[in-house]
């Protein structure tokens, strides 16, 4: 149980360490926090310097995996182990380094749910593509993907479904003002901006 807890508390510190912000304070970029959507993910990021929001991105996914593969190899109980992307992504919504301000943990779910099974984040990556590619936003995206992928888990991983759940409707109460914007006409669109 000791490996278990230190597992998770390291779950949630590689979770806080905010990519976005960091690598914009060495780069000498305007703190994402302080500009449009003041969310410092890649979405926002992109609007400062798009190869930057690559390397977030890919470091997003990356802190996702990381203590999902660290859980892994201390094979800790599987329950306990589909808690891992839900501590690592409340580190990314409310990091301890950053004021508990941080990003909506799209990214970083998908690199936990990476290491579950390559078919689950597959089909998340298919699901997001599509639905932005088709509607040009990003987050209408992540809120289709969020909605559909928990029935999915329960068909298929049903030993990870419930915390695969509870993990999208965290991250979809982020996207709480996202959706509004979106019912209101007022989401930007990635390819008019």
């Amino acid at each position: 149980m000791e490996i278990t807890i230190v597992t998770i508390i390291i779950a949630y510190i590689c979770g806080s360490i905010s990519s976005a912000i960091l690598i914009c304070r060495f780069k000498k970029l305007p703190d994402p926090r302080t500009i449009g959507s003041k969310n410092p993910g890649t979405t926002n990021i992109s609007r400062i310097n798009k190869k930057i929001a690559i390397i977030v991105l890919l470091l997003d996914i990356l802190k996702g995996a990381i203590p999902m593969w660290l859980a892994q190899i201390l094979n800790i109980p599987t329950f306990w182990l589909g808690t891992i992307p839900i501590v690592t992504c409340m580190g990314h919504i409310y990091p301890i380094f950053f004021k508990f301000c941080g990003g909506k943990g799209m990214a970083t779910a998908f690199g936990a749910l990476t290491t579950i099974s390559l078919n689950l984040s597959g089909l998340m990556f298919c699901i997001w593509s599509i639905t932005v590619l088709l509607s040009g936003f990003a987050s209408l995206g992540s809120i289709i993907t969020l909605t559909i992928i928990p029935f999915y888990t329960w068909l298929f991983y049903p030993q990870y479904a419930l915390q695969i759940t509870i993990l999208a409707i965290i991250i979809l109460i982020q996207h709480q003002s996202n959706a509004q914007r979106l019912i209101n006409g007022r989401e930007n669109n990635i390819w008019k901006s």
